[in-house]
């Protein structure tokens, strides 16, 4: 097993890594369950991991109730999370009690808020089934629902209490969804770790393909990579974490462009993004071209959109834009972006012009 360590003083909490966990969640929440039933959110797509854990809870004595929402991006809104509420609260969960989370981004960061405002605030445990929330949303604490603004825009930061990631769960994901996922695992080379981004290179098409120990080492890198910044840095107030957005600016702006549907993953939004804001960094003389080429070279070898042709995408600059404006992290009427110096080496940049954006964004291939 692997235990990563989230460190945030009183509220540390481990990640724990190893195929088969599912099996005997029991093992590590029963402590935190102390006698209390344990109430298990999924998804319709990941009932079959569900049951697994229930047998699981059940066998140790764990009494459980599931609640199976509706899969997609089309759940992470009001009236789900007000049906969610509603039953957690039918189900008489109190505060120092422990709702569970099975399934990707989505269950994950909706299960998350609802914890968050749940007498204002009770635990939760983070069981993601797919590989972009084992490696990204399921780790740090952000919770959201979406609105008809933009993504992500009504949340609260609200840290689990454990986190049990089993990389088997990946065998049942459909190909997309998996290589939407890798998206995230790509994003950790680019932001400061050039040398895994080689490993990615090297390595991503056999993850992909199902090579086990690729996939363990995989999450593990990206988990450690997150923890380590997400606890310098939880509240993103310093800019650090700030970093963990990379491709994220226009990946939103894409899938807002598609009406946050299936036409567009969010994963597959990150990966045109990233290479968009590497395009965009070389447009502006501030990375090689080069660089620029060789992440859309990688994201394409893999099947993943590198720009927003291959995203579908032929809204104008201008549309792409507006949806910036609505973007959470807009403040005093300037929009940060992750841009690039090269691979490994993200920064932060508060002088972007939005006219430039559009510029850039119209000159595009569609």
């Amino acid at each position: 097993m692997i235990d990563i360590p989230v460190e945030l003083g009183d509220r540390r909490y481990p990640v724990l890594i190893e195929p088969g966990i599912l099996a005997d969640a029991a093992t590590w929440l029963a402590p935190i369950a102390r006698g209390r039933p344990m109430p298990i959110v999924t998804d319709s797509n990941v009932s079959a991991h569900a049951a697994t854990l229930d047998a699981a809870l059940s066998a140790a004595g764990i009494a459980t109730a599931s609640i199976v929402l509706a899969p997609g991006e089309g759940s992470k809104n009001w009236p789900t999370l007000e049906f969610l509420v509603e039953r957690l609260l039918a189900l008489g969960v109190e505060r120092s009690d422990h709702v569970i989370a099975v399934g990707g981004g989505v269950i994950g960061d909706l299960v998350g808020f609802a914890c968050a405002i749940l007498k204002r605030g009770c635990r939760f445990v983070q069981v993601p089934t797919t590989l972009l929330a084992q490696v990204d949303s399921s780790v740090g604490g952000k919770t959201a629902i979406n609105s008809r603004a933009g993504k992500n825009l009504v949340g609260a930061f609200h840290q689990p209490a454990l986190v049990l990631i089993d990389p088997d769960t990946l065998a049942t994901l459909p190909p997309r969804q998996l290589r939407a996922g890798y998206a995230e695992v790509v994003k950790y080379g680019l932001i400061d770790d050039a040398d895994f981004f080689a490993w990615c290179e090297l390595h991503g098409a056999a993850l992909l393909a199902g090579d086990g120990a690729a996939r363990q080492y995989a999450i593990a890198h990206s988990v450690a990579a997150k923890a380590r910044i997400v606890a310098a840095d939880e509240r993103e107030t310093t800019g650090q974490r700030a970093l963990l957005n990379l491709g994220h600016t226009f990946g939103h702006a894409l899938e807002a462009a598609t009406g946050f549907s299936d036409r567009l993953l969010h994963g597959e939004g990150v990966a045109a993004g990233m290479a968009l804001a590497f395009a965009y960094s070389a447009d502006r003389g501030l990375c090689p071209a080069g660089a620029a080429a060789r992440v859309a070279a990688h994201l394409r070898a893999v099947g993943l959109p590198d720009g927003l042709a291959a995203a579908g995408i032929d809204a104008s600059g201008a549309a792409l834009v507006e949806h910036m404006r609505h973007d959470k992290k807009m403040a005093g009427g300037t929009l940060p972006f992750l841009l690039a110096c090269g691979i490994g080496e993200s920064y932060l940049d508060g002088s972007v012009d939005l006219a430039d954006v559009e510029r850039f964004l119209d000159a595009q291939p569609r």
